[in-house]
């Protein structure tokens, strides 16, 4: 071997080293973060992205920072891995915190490498997933990076409904850095070991004298049950990234392309007996919507998006036939099916998603009205209820709605009724379209009348009976060619699949302009 191929041989093993060493990381730090109960960066990126297609960029980079011993400390990656690979054979990029360098802190270099596959991401047209588990910005460099958190909020707002965007947060992530979970599409944690919050437990007791731990104040159980900034939360992390993989599954690579559709082996036209004993006739009674969804979409699997908040809307991507489809519904179960300022901003959100991605809608309606009280109209229902009102009267996309059983004042409307635009607006023979429940029409309309009777509950009760039979029979609104059909509800789910399929072609113009104004 001659004294060139001996330099090449050492150029190679050098730069081996180099990239072994940033794989690895510190042997100290992997052990704390194990112990800890959590995976490096490496490790979950194996477990997201499909068997060696993993391809790193700037492994090599480090931060050019001085002061405080920082220019004694400069290890490759400078905490932040990215790159991309395959999920599902599809491509997706990635980037993920690597809390064994500076904590998984943001610095000018940490930051740029973020940018820089964001940027990549948005050219080639495909998702963007971000392993979160960093500790905010990295306090040595200052305002540099603050800026670097800018660049991110930018690129995060510059790819929404473009690009599928979804953040994994799996650790602390606190301050400024919360908010680009905030802009994405979707938000999965970790129970025990992940935490969002602006300002931490220590913060808040000295500001306001009120004690509270991590996990209280921003843990996976608070932001997906209460605050609605969690989408999704998980026992570990493991399963977590499996159900990221599947909700991949389910996203167009960009809003320029259609849902991948699959094979489906589940007969269309599959018999829907037990719709029927599922959804009682008697409106006041409560059944569970989930169980309608499982015997309509294929092999009746489905992903709840926002399963633990605003739980009296459901909301559902599924297949019906091999193609994807969203799913809004009213949640019987739970304050009976009721649109309140929360259901009101989950749902709106989530018909604003699929409209983006080209993801028809299903709507399942069974509402009661909006939640009165003086607490939802100071909060503003009418404001947060009108976003769910400009979410689908904005939606282009194929939109399909059915009335199970009641459908009752604005709250029907708002559910994607005929009136604000869906395309096909269906009903089962028990479906009651009307301004109100016919015994709150009758106390309005007919107080005095009722007041004066002899008998004022008989009077009452010929009232409803008549209010009934003239104004909210099951044919009343398909009369009027508010309803276009009133179906069988065993055929549900093969006229679902009919329209879809027949709508899958739908274009429409909107104005030209800028952008709307949403309520906000």
């Amino acid at each position: 071997m001659d004294h060139s191929e001996t330099a090449v041989s050492d150029r190679l093993a050098e730069l081996a080293g180099l990239k072994d060493a940033a794989r690895s990381g510190p042997a100290a730090g992997t052990e704390r973060q194990h112990a800890k109960g959590k995976l490096t960066a490496y490790e979950r990126i194996d477990l997201l992205l499909d068997p060696g297609t993993f391809t790193e960029i700037e492994p090599l980079r480090r931060h050019r920072a001085t002061g405080f011993g920082m220019e004694e400390k400069r290890p490759p990656a400078d905490g932040v891995v990215t790159g991309w690979g395959a999920v599902h054979g599809r491509t997706v990029f990635v980037y993920a915190h690597d809390f064994r360098v500076f904590g998984g802190a943001l610095g000018e270099a940490h930051a740029t490498k973020i940018h820089k596959i964001m940027d990549m991401a948005l050219a080639a047209g495909a998702p963007l997933v971000s392993l979160n588990d960093g500790a905010g910005a990295r306090i040595q460099e200052g305002v540099t990076a603050l800026a670097g958190y800018g660049g991110i909020f930018q690129r995060n707002v510059r790819a929404s409904g473009v690009i599928p965007q979804i953040s994994v947060m799996l650790g602390p992530c606190a301050g400024g850095a919360a908010y680009s979970p905030a802009l994405t599409d979707f938000v999965f944690m970790v129970r025990g070991t992940s935490q969002m919050f602006l300002t931490g437990p220590g913060v808040v007791q000295a500001v306001t004298g009120e004690k509270i731990t991590q996990d209280g104040l921003g843990g996976a159980d608070v932001h997906a049950g209460t605050s609605g900034v969690a989408h999704f939360a998980y026992d570990d992390e493991e399963t977590c990234l499996e159900e990221v993989r599947y909700l991949l599954s389910m996203l167009p690579a960009n809003n320029r392309e259609q849902p991948p559709a699959v094979p489906n082996t589940d007969p269309v036209d599959r018999p829907g007996d037990a719709l029927l004993d599922i959804v009682p006739v008697d409106g006041s009674r409560p059944y569970d919507m989930a169980a309608v969804l499982r015997e309509l979409v294929d092999d009746g699997d489905y992903l709840e998006v926002h399963e633990s908040w605003a739980a009296n809307v459901l909301c559902a991507l599924a297949r019906l036939d091999g193609n994807v489809v969203g799913i809004v519904a009213n949640q019987p179960q739970s304050l009976a099916g009721v649109l309140d300022i929360h259901a009101s901003e989950k749902a709106a959100r989530f018909v604003q998603l699929c409209d983006a991605f080209s993801i028809p809608l299903v709507t399942l309606i069974d509402v009661p009205g909006f939640l009165p009280g003086v607490d939802q109209e100071h909060g503003g229902i009418i404001r947060h209820g009108a976003k769910l009102l400009y979410a689908y009267c904005n939606a282009t996309v194929p939109r399909v709605s059915v009335v199970l059983r009641k459908a009752y004042g604005g709250a029907y409307i708002v559910m994607d009724s005929r009136s604000i635009g869906a395309d096909l607006a269906l009903a089962w023979p028990g479906n009651e379209i009307a301004v109100m429940g016919a015994e709150g029409a009758v106390d309005v309309v007919f107080r005095r009348e009722i007041a004066a009777a002899g008998d004022p509950q008989a009077v009452r009760q010929q009232k409803i009976k008549e209010y009934r039979a003239e104004l909210m029979h099951p044919y009343y609104a398909a009369e009027r060619g508010l309803i276009d059909d009133v179906i069988d509800p065993r055929e549900t789910r093969s006229v679902l699949v009919d329209a879809l399929a027949v709508l899958r072609a739908k274009h429409a113009d909107l104005p030209v302009r800028k952008h709307g104004n949403p309520p906000a």
